[in-house]
Formats: structure tokens, sequence, C-alpha cells
């Protein structure tokens, strides 16, 4: 793939005047690089207010390069995570083996980074909300593209008229339900539940996961750094994923309280804090797969297009890179469908590869049989005294085109 280069030039006689939905990782990526290619952006989000917090998540390969464009990375180096050790255990509770996380994880020790979500979502936002216009405590409502724009209603009753609208609002996407139909469409269930959520740090961990597994089920405890808080995870397989349960926070609770029911080790601890805890965050693992990513006038990017599932460990770089790639195509090509078709062609590629990691083997962790299980814990093992694996290709699959800096009046920002 060698997509074209990233247009500076801002003496387009027409300005493009964009609206994009959601202001987590794509969104305000994608704001970033169509506002230097001179476009008119405004990002609405739901959330009242930018989102802190959040779980670790990584930034590897190529979108190492799109945040060092941005002129972020030093400040993500300061926010890696570094985490020293991943131990796993058996299901009694005792040690099968530790290692380095990258030799887990596939990285590229020394490159990749993992920084916690709402560090990234931070120093996002910083590069562009002197330059964007952000609607938080809103959402669209409807669109309309009968005209030469696409009218929009929000939820709060104003109303506006933009020349493009990007969906960059998530997985469960409200802006590509309402153009393409419901989610169930374009959902690869994997056949995996997970509940992720806060608890005290009484275990004296320290930049360390601690995973304990059974066939079917797993639990973890992540220190990041040496907080007093950790990141509590639950894991288990589910052949069909529990409908019911996925709108309804107390049946969540009740499902993964029933499913670890007789877990060893930590776990009725965890599950006892799960209950109590105020950010239980339940999904399922699955993947967006769509044969097209746009429809006249609005597109989507990130996890609203392809979310790869966090089996993957590849859902925040898939976000960064497709906004750049997205803002490239829009850049150099002045006609919207062409822009679009330019972007589907040069990432489905990589998104194709990054998908097919689960295929190739990104459950493994979490096996699901007794002999799965045995066969994954022999892997580690032999991890301990094999050199370290090069990195997954799909980390740098895509060569990004380069760019200079717009100038700016005043001088550089």
């Amino acid at each position: 793939m060698t997509p074209t280069g990233l247009s500076m030039d801002v003496r387009t006689p027409v300005k493009r005047n964009v609206l994009i939905s959601g202001a987590s990782i794509s969104g305000p990526a994608l704001a970033y690089w169509l506002h230097r290619s001179g476009c008119a952006v405004t990002v609405v989000e739901k959330a009242g207010a930018l989102r802190g917090g959040g779980y670790p998540i990584d930034i590897r390969g190529t979108a190492i390069e799109v945040v060092r464009r941005m002129g972020i990375l030093p400040q993500l180096r300061d926010a890696h995570i570094d985490s020293r050790r991943c131990t796993f255990l058996n299901a009694d509770g005792s040690t099968l083996t530790s290692l380095r996380p990258s030799a887990v994880a596939g990285g590229v020790e020394g490159q990749d980074l993992e920084v916690r979500r709402g560090d990234l979502a931070t120093a996002l936002y910083g590069k562009v909300r002197d330059d964007v216009e952000f609607l938080f405590g809103d959402a669209i409502d409807t669109l309309d593209q009968s005209g030469q724009g696409v009218d929009v209603t929000f939820r709060s009753g104003r109303r506006r008229t933009f020349d493009l609208v990007v969906g960059a609002d998530g997985m469960h996407s409200a802006t590509r339900e309402s153009l393409f139909g419901p989610e169930e469409q374009f959902h690869r269930y994997l056949g995996y539940c997970f509940a992720l959520f806060t608890m005290p740090n009484t275990f004296g961990l320290s930049r360390e996961l601690v995973l304990w597994n059974t066939p079917g089920k797993a639990a973890a405890l992540y220190a990041v750094g040496d907080s007093d808080e950790l990141h509590a995870f639950l894991n288990f397989h589910q052949p069909e994923p529990p409908l019911d349960a996925l709108r309804n926070p107390d049946a969540q609770r009740d499902l993964v309280a029933t499913v670890f029911a007789d877990a060893g080790w930590e776990v009725p601890g965890m599950v006892s804090a799960m209950r109590d805890a105020d950010d239980l965050f339940f999904d399922t693992a699955g993947q967006i797969r769509m044969p097209h990513w746009s429809s006249g006038r609005v597109a989507l990017v990130g996890d609203a297009a392809y979310a790869p599932s966090f089996l993957t460990g590849q859902g925040s770089s898939l976000a960064l890179v497709g906004a750049y790639m997205l803002a490239n195509a829009l850049a150099t090509n002045r006609d919207h469908t062409a822009a679009f078709a330019a972007y589907e062609r040069d990432v489905r590629g990589f998104v194709a590869m990054n998908q097919a990691l689960v295929d190739n083997g990104g459950a493994r962790l979490f096996p699901t049989t007794a002999r799965a299980l045995e066969q994954r814990n022999t892997m580690l093992r032999d991890l301990v005294t094999m050199p370290a694996a090069p990195a997954r290709p799909a980390h740098s699959a895509l060569t990004l085109p380069e760019c200079a800096p717009l100038p700016r009046p005043g001088g550089p920002r």
C-alpha cells in the first residue's frame, strides 16, 4: 500500500465543514489532521466532559508514527505504564511462569507504548481544543442527506448543516446504526464476555499483571504503576452473546457471579468488588466487519467501522492510523466520494491483517478447553528460554505518507 501524501494546501477555495461524532481516540485524531488540511471541524460528544482515567491501551507500529507526527509522542512516552512483569497462575493459584510483557503481547519493547486510555484522549484533546469546536453533552439525533450537505438535528434540539459527517463513536456506533442498520449485521462475536472494573490494591502489586486461568475462564489483576488501585478483569467463554444482559448492569453482575461461583484464587474477592464497583464495564469480545465504511457524505472511522476487539491489542492503533488516512484521503481528493473510496482502498488491507490476529492466535491467552490450556501453558514455559519473537507484521504493515507542518500565524504551536 502506498497512499498519497497528506496535503497541506490551505488554498482550497471552499473550506469543508465537517462534523465528527465521538471525542475518544479516532475523533480528536481525525479533527487534528482535518484542521491542518484546512477544514472547519466540530466534534460532538454525548459525555458531558472529556473522559479521563480508563483501562490501559496499546499504541503500536504505524500508530507510533502517527502520534510522533502529531507532536505528542514525548507526552505519551512520559505516560508509558512500563509494566515489568506478567505472571501466569495455575488453577490453584500457584505460579506457572513470569515473563516480560513484551514476550506475551508481541510488541516491540522500547518502541511500542502502553498508556491509560484517558492519557491518550487527554493528549489528543490538548492538540485540538483551541482549533476545533467541541459540543459536549450532546449527540446526533437525525441525519438528512437529501440536500447539498448533511442536515443534522442534535438531541439538544439545535440544527446545523455540514458538508461531511464522520462517525467516530465506537463499536456500538449510533451513527453506523442510523445509516447502515442494526449492529447485529456487522458484529462478529468472538465467543467471550468480559467485565472491567477497579478495586483496591490490597495485594502489594506494582507495575505488573497477574493472570489466573481455568478452561473458559480468566481473572486478572493489573497494577498500573504503584497505584493503590487495580484494574480487575474477568473474562469467560460464552457460546452465544448474552443479549439480555448487555443493557442491564444488574444482569451483568449476576451473570459474572454465576460463571465464577466455583472459581479459586482471589476470584471470590474480585466478584465481591465487582458487585460494589461504580465503574463496571461489561461487553462481549467482538469485531465490526463492514463491506463499506461510508454512505453518501457520511463515513465511519475507528471502532465504528472496524473494531478489531481487545483480543488483538490493536484497537487504539487502528483508530489513530485510520483517522490519519481518512484525513489524507480528504485532503488529496476534493470530491468526497473519491476520498472515501481512497480511504477504504488504502486502509482495508491493514484492517483485515489486524482483525485476523484473532484467527492467528490472538485469543490464545484465554483457552476454552483443558487441552488448549495445557498447550498455551507449554508455549508460555517455552518463552522463558526462547529468544524474543519479532514484532507482529501487522504492527508495521502500513507506510504513512510524509507531511510537513502547516505554517501558523505567530509561529509554531
